[in-house]
């Protein structure tokens, strides 16, 4: 039994999460050849509507990797989010809604800045369900595909970006070091610190 109850732990695939003095181990298997996860969540079984966390409210831990990012595959991270692509208890996907750290590995490619790869660890926010962005739903398919033509991007994304409330801060942070993570979630703005700094 794990020292969270109100945690469900999710593994996947091999993923394995275990206690240890330091407190949760997630774990995924060595050159897994398919999705994996090892997940400590406290949204399984509610509807969005009714999950948890909402503006108005703080997380802090401490975290480190024992992986460089040159030997991690796929993506890591920690923080509040929607579930917008389904969960093994809310399979229904939704828009986006998320402020979190997180690390996406290559070929990941999140379009959250206007040059450059999208991957890489970094503290960010989107909200896809307002008014205003769900004003952009029209026209998605043309801007997603667009999007990949870097003159398009540089010029056009930056306005898309700020009616999808997208911030994008890339982290250079040593992996293999603790780290205290800090994130205020509110209604109108999202804070994140790294050992006390913004």
């Amino acid at each position: 039994m794990m020292a969270w109850p109100e945690l469900r732990q999710l593994e996947i695939g091999g993923g394995k999460v275990t206690e240890s003095v330091a407190g949760a181990v997630l774990q995924l298997p060595a050159g897994a050849t398919r999705y994996a996860d090892a997940q400590l969540d406290d949204y399984g079984g509610h509807r969005r509507r009714d999950f948890p966390w909402q503006p108005g409210t703080r997380l802090y831990l401490r975290a480190r990797f024992n992986l460089p990012p040159a030997d991690f595959v796929g993506t890591a991270g920690f923080g509040f989010w929607n579930a917008p692509f389904g969960d093994p208890t809310t399979p229904w996907p939704a828009l986006p809604r998320a402020a979190w750290f997180f690390y996406g590995s290559p070929p990941n490619d999140f379009p959250l800045r206007p040059v450059g790869p999208g991957r890489g660890w970094f503290a960010g926010t989107i909200d896809a369900t307002t008014p205003r962005a769900l004003s952009l739903a029209p026209a998605a398919p043309a801007v997603l595909l667009l999007n990949r033509w870097p003159t398009f991007r540089a010029r056009f994304w930056p306005r898309i970006q700020r009616r999808l409330g997208i911030s994008f801060q890339p982290l250079a942070l040593d992996w293999g070091a603790w780290h205290e993570y800090e994130l205020t979630w509110e209604r109108e703005q999202t804070t994140f610190r790294v050992d006390g700094q913004p």
